[in-house]
């Protein structure tokens, strides 16, 4: 039971000294050398009222975030237009921009549209243009969409601006009293909401492939169960408490089946449960340990970390489900990782080309963030600090989340899968951990 206790329990267990409250506040700590020129000017304004955010402000940072753009500051600007007749390309050309946004936010019968035109400053034209609706309270999502829509258009890949973050808080006030909270915040770390709070710890976060539902492990009743709750109600339902263990809940692609760890037949070992029959299948059998399972995109097979071999290191699980919601294991587990003396809590990008994990080299002594390409075996790594965990991959697959640990306070770390841009998101009074990045806003 050590190894268990090493790879899930030990990462998830060192809660101290968190801030329930705090907003998490995003850094750039690495940036890209080649990014590109990019302008957003203040959009313009028609209503009765004060607008309650800034657009064209976060779709700057945003941007910024990203690590493919530089933002020029507004004190740079020679103009603010807010048509296409006002933009005087060769202002932009002087200033060095290759893109301009600018945009309008209008207001009537309480509903706010923003709009927005992308111009590539270059070939001096409009490339692009469209508009979001919707009520006050979803401005910011209005404009993390206009971000992914210019993201989108310049790259040709999808933006992961209009996601968000799941993280776990803890307070400690003294020896016997530690208060913790399941948050979730806007991509960028603002507008953070409680989902949960408890005075026992709260592990594993997980969200549903729609955004709506997240499940998790409490220890609210003094051992772990595995709950489901909906965002939007707050109404929760216990999925799993039996004796012993039950950890690392995680959705199947098509949200309608739950991979988690079960150790009521004995060793932990991987389960599935279908929500619509409440069947619960074991899927490993094993008598070493079977943890921290995530699904192939296709959901006909499950990866997880077993200490079968002798080290902590990463299997895959074909599996298939009957008619009844039964699912049944297909062959034997193919082992997927082998440098290294331990690489755990593997997550799987969208394309289920390649995993990002936990792992600690032969001879090493810190335990980084590195990705695994499924078809060359290559292994490479993308961070260096002293201890690093939880793993977890944006929908679009270009940026990683995870979590640091080692100094005074716990950290979340965003990283570009190639490794050239890199953030830290830490809470503002206090230490945060436990990520898992979720699916993009829906506009309702």
């Amino acid at each position: 039971m050590r190894y268990l206790f090493k790879t899930g329990l030990l990462f998830l267990f060192l809660l101290w000294g968190f801030s329930v409250h705090a907003e998490l506040v995003l850094e750039v700590t690495r940036g890209n050398d080649k990014a590109v020129s990019m302008a957003v000017s203040p959009f313009s304004w028609k209503g009765d009222k004060v607008l309650p955010e800034d657009p064209a402000a976060i779709i700057d940072n945003d941007l910024k975030l990203s690590g493919l753009f530089k933002a020029m500051p507004r004190s740079s600007m020679l103009s603010f237009p807010s048509s296409e007749s006002e933009v005087y390309y060769r202002d932009w050309k002087v200033l060095g921009a290759s893109y301009l946004v600018t945009g309008q936010v209008l207001l009537k019968d309480n509903a706010y549209t923003v709009n927005y035109q992308l111009y590539d400053v270059i070939r001096g034209k409009r490339i692009s243009k469209g508009g979001f609706t919707g009520n006050g309270s979803q401005l910011r999502e209005m404009a993390h969409r206009v971000s992914d829509a210019v993201y989108e258009k310049i790259t040709g890949l999808k933006g992961d601006f209009s996601t968000r973050i799941l993280y776990v808080t803890a307070q400690r006030y003294d020896a016997k009293r530690t208060d913790y909270q399941l948050n979730y915040a806007d991509a960028d770390g603002k507008r953070n909401r409680k989902v949960f709070s408890s005075s026992e710890p709260i592990l594993s976060p997980s969200w549903s492939p729609d955004g709506t539902k997240v499940t998790y492990v409490s220890f609210e009743q003094g051992r772990p169960a595995i709950y489901m709750q909906e965002l939007s109600t707050g109404i929760r339902k216990k999925l799993t408490g039996f004796k012993g263990l039950n950890n690392s809940p995680v959705w199947a692609p098509d949200g309608k089946s739950i991979a988690m760890v079960l150790s009521k037949d004995g060793n932990p070992d991987v389960y599935v449960l279908d929500l619509s029959s409440n069947k619960i299948s074991n899927v490993t059998t094993h008598y070493g340990i079977d943890t921290e399972p995530d699904w192939m995109p296709d959901g006909k097979s499950i990866i997880f970390t077993s200490n079968r071999g002798g080290s902590p290191q990463v299997y895959q699980q074909d599996i298939s489900r009957k008619s009844n919601g039964e699912f049944i294991p297909q062959g034997k587990p193919r082992r997927l990782t082998f440098e290294g003396r331990f690489n755990a809590r593997a997550k799987v990008f969208p394309d289920g080309k390649s995993l990002a994990l936990v792992h600690k080299g032969q001879g090493a002594a810190d335990f980084n963030i590195a990705i695994l390409d499924l078809d060359t075996d290559r292994l490479r790594l993308l961070t260096s600090s002293k201890l690093e965990d939880s793993p977890s991959i944006a929908p679009g697959g270009r940026r990683l989340i995870y979590s640091v640990q080692g100094g005074e306070n716990g950290e979340l770390g965003i990283v570009s899968a190639d490794g050239r841009v890199k953030q830290r998101l830490p809470s503002a009074e206090g230490d945060v951990r436990e990520p898992a990045w979720g699916p993009s806003i829906e506009l309702r």
